[in-house]
């Protein structure tokens, strides 16, 4: 017993980091069918289709707000800093390296920085905030409109974890290997990390030059048309491919959003059934599914 309690010890703090225990890629436990909430966007972590850990392994390190929604939308008391629906979590002020910075001579079109439809997915993405640090938490009275823009541990600790010990440390998706989610969500979490997914490819960081870029002006709407296709319908501020020729802007329609290329031009968040009602949501949460790169093909003539 006193052995065990050693090596649970050495690897709390991280001095077998690097040995060949930790899992890389799992497949996930979540259904990815019906709702968010059986996904991996769902931040309370415990699967609606069951199988996967009790969560209490990650309350130390997020709030379990049992709510799925909240940890990016609220009904009320709403971040007013951005235009987003009922907007809920904290936006830092950030300037990202953008892909024009590579210097490429393809490139036609002016690139800015992120507008909101890619802020909403940078909010965690971008690791500089925790999962859980929300404006207006469930409840009456666990509301700080500070939050909007600064993430305040305090504030965060007022929250009870009841399913589980309460959270001392608020973890984001910090690109670091080592730091935050990725202390054990990535490859070199040694036996800490084991039964965890790499999270690593997802951990995007600030710097956006090796991904697509978005704020960037679609060029079909700027009149270079050669290898772009014209999206042809608008609804409100979005330009969108209406593939199925009804009007309506579906979820499993790209679009532009203020004539822009954005994270959620490609990608919902909440999740697009890849068939009829209760089929399994496309991966990578995509708007299309990228076989025979049929999401490229969408905007790229080539």
């Amino acid at each position: 017993m006193v052995i065990k309690k050693i090596i649970i010890g050495f690897a709390v703090l991280g001095i077998w980091a690097g040995l060949a225990w930790a899992d890389v890629d799992l497949p996930t436990k979540f259904s990815n069918q019906g709702s968010i909430g059986n996904t991996r966007h769902n931040m309370t972590q415990r699967q609606a289709s069951g199988g996967g850990p009790s969560g209490v392994s990650m309350d130390p390190y997020r709030n379990d707000y049992q709510e799925v929604c909240v940890y990016c939308h609220t009904p009320h008391g709403a971040n007013s800093n951005v235009t987003l629906p009922l907007w809920n979590r904290t936006l830092k002020t950030t300037t990202y390296a953008t892909y024009d910075l590579l210097g490429t001579s393809s490139l036609t079109q002016v690139v800015g920085q992120p507008g909101p439809n890619s802020l909403a997915c940078l909010s965690c993405h971008d690791g500089q905030t925790a999962v859980d640090s929300i404006i207006n938490m469930p409840g009456s009275g666990r509301y700080d409109p500070a939050q909007a823009t600064t993430q305040n541990n305090t504030f965060l600790n007022t929250w009870d974890n009841s399913r589980g010990p309460d959270a001392t440390v608020h973890l984001g998706l910090n690109p670091v290997p080592g730091q935050g989610c990725l202390a054990c969500h990535s490859a070199g979490a040694g036996f800490v990390g084991a039964g965890a997914t790499d999270f690593t490819v997802f951990a995007i960081g600030t710097d956006l030059r090796n991904d697509h870029p978005v704020g960037i002006t679609y060029p079909a709407l700027s009149g270079a048309t050669a290898d772009y296709k014209q999206p042809g319908r608008t609804k409100g501020s979005a330009t969108f491919f209406d593939v199925d020729s009804d009007t309506n802007m579906g979820k499993g329609e790209v679009r532009v959003y203020d004539g822009k290329v954005e994270c959620a031009s490609c990608h919902d968040p909440h999740g697009v059934p890849s068939g009829g009602a209760g089929s399994t949501f496309k991966p990578a949460f995509l708007r299309v599914a990228n076989s025979g790169s049929a999401l490229c093909l969408t905007c790229h003539s080539k």
